[in-house]
């Protein structure tokens, strides 16, 4: 979960948000919302304990069709961008450490060395989940570990070093005022966008030790401890730095860190997030490719995408993957693509969770190993405070709705096209 979002998105809520109350109360509301999200998947984990995520639930909730939209979203979107977004983020911080890296690759050609060393990454860690499950897993915990102490190491040393920036935190009217505006609401989708990341378990329940005790669990300690690093670190963020300095950047913790510890220091801390940020790709490309086998499983016409190795590893829907995240790193636009990716698995999502309430009302008697805490408040938060940023990004983000809305037409047509396909069974003579 702790990866693009956190370490890039500030930047852009700084150009219409100047509160810092509102800010950080950001934060706070986007994990409340993940918290909400995951106490509702939890309950549907548990009581259809299979991977595949949200092309699972929906195709049994709701119908065949969203469900394979579901996925095909995920296929296209759901991992490809965030993975092309981690990677070029990592390529962006490794860039202002090292600013050799801005010449291209080959004269003449647009492509920078940046980009190619985010190539590079998605390229290696991809062969290294493409071996072995248990050497990619092994990697996963590593690099999480060590991510997790760098933050708390950040948080710590910015609170006991940083200066203070005359920027308010305390609740006041403006910042009470911000909360209510369309900023705030469009604002939400970067930061559910780095919240992005707290149902990646359920993409995975088939490999998970008793998913229905264990995966409620999962979700929420995740989710939880995801919320208190992101508070903590976008509150050293601000008091560290002044916010011209961030308006409209992505690497934001290289900037803040250069303001903390100086510019020696902030580059070592600018490549350290850069190699953070491999932890992101790397989860992504583990998590991802085990929804595109689930619907290869299904679908006769996608069948070629089921067949694991004999190491258990769906490398045909992992090859997939990695090409599309290959196309969104050489076609970079940092913003429009974050904007995108978050209006669609918002979409998605709000669906999901609204299947909770579909599902008791369809089948009260399925077995519940574990219930939504807080029913029906909590899944009913979600949605609400989900269906207001969808309706903003509407609003005000036209261009990028439209592009999540034409993804999922066209995965639409896909699923029509792939039934026409399919053999139709032949009915037997009485």
């Amino acid at each position: 979960m702790v990866g693009t979002g956190v370490f890039t998105s500030l930047g852009f809520q700084v150009l219409g948000i100047q509160s810092g109350f509102a800010l950080l109360m950001l934060w706070v509301v986007g994990g409340l919302i993940a918290l909400c999200g995951a106490v509702s998947y939890g309950e549907l984990a548990a009581a259809m304990p299979r991977s595949g995520g949200e092309y699972h639930y929906l195709s049994q909730i709701y119908h065949p069709a969203l469900g394979f939209l579901s996925g095909w979203v995920s296929a296209t979107v759901g991992f490809a961008a965030p993975t092309a977004l981690a990677a070029l983020a990592l390529g962006q911080y490794a860039q202002s450490v090292w600013p050799g890296l801005a010449t291209p690759l080959l004269a003449g050609t647009s492509l920078t060395q940046a980009t190619a060393l985010s190539l590079g990454v998605v390229l290696a860690l991809a062969l290294v989940h493409g071996r072995s499950t248990r050497a990619g897993s092994r990697l996963q915990v590593v690099i999480t570990a060590l991510k997790v102490l760098v933050l708390i190491g950040f948080i710590g040393a910015g609170l006991l070093i940083g200066k203070g920036q005359p920027l308010r935190i305390a609740p006041d009217l403006a910042g009470w005022q911000s909360l209510l505006s369309p900023t705030f609401a469009v604002s939400l989708v970067y930061v559910s966008y780095a919240y992005s990341g707290w149902n990646a378990a359920v993409y995975v329940t088939g490999e998970i030790d008793q998913p229905q005790r264990n995966l409620s669990r999962i979700l929420l300690t995740g989710t939880a401890v995801v919320l208190l690093l992101y508070v903590g670190l976008n509150y050293v963020f601000l008091r560290s730095t002044p916010l011209s300095e961030l308006k409209g950047q992505v690497e934001v913790g290289f900037i803040a860190a250069n303001s903390l510890f100086g510019s020696a220091v902030g580059r070592l801390t600018g490549a350290v997030i850069a190699a953070l940020l491999v932890s992101t790709i790397s989860a992504m490309i583990f998590a991802g490719p085990r929804i595109v086998q689930t619907m290869g499983e299904d679908l006769p016409a996608l069948r070629w995408l089921a067949p694991r190795s004999s190491a258990g590893i769906p490398v045909r829907a992992l090859v997939l993957q990695v090409a599309i995240t290959m196309v969104f790193i050489l076609k970079p636009d940092f913003k429009a693509v974050l904007v995108y990716a978050g209006f669609v698995l918002n979409l998605f999502t709000f669906l999901t969770v609204l299947g909770v309430f579909v599902l008791r009302w369809r089948q009260p008697q399925l077995l519940r190993p574990y219930r939504a805490w807080g029913y029906p408040f909590t899944p009913l938060l979600f949605l609400a405070l989900s269906a207001w940023t969808l309706v903003f990004i509407i609003r005000d983000k036209p261009t990028e709705s439209l592009y999540g809305l034409a993804t999922v037409l066209s995965g639409l047509l896909v699923y029509f096209f792939v039934h026409r396909a399919s053999p139709t069974p032949v009915s037997q003579p009485e």
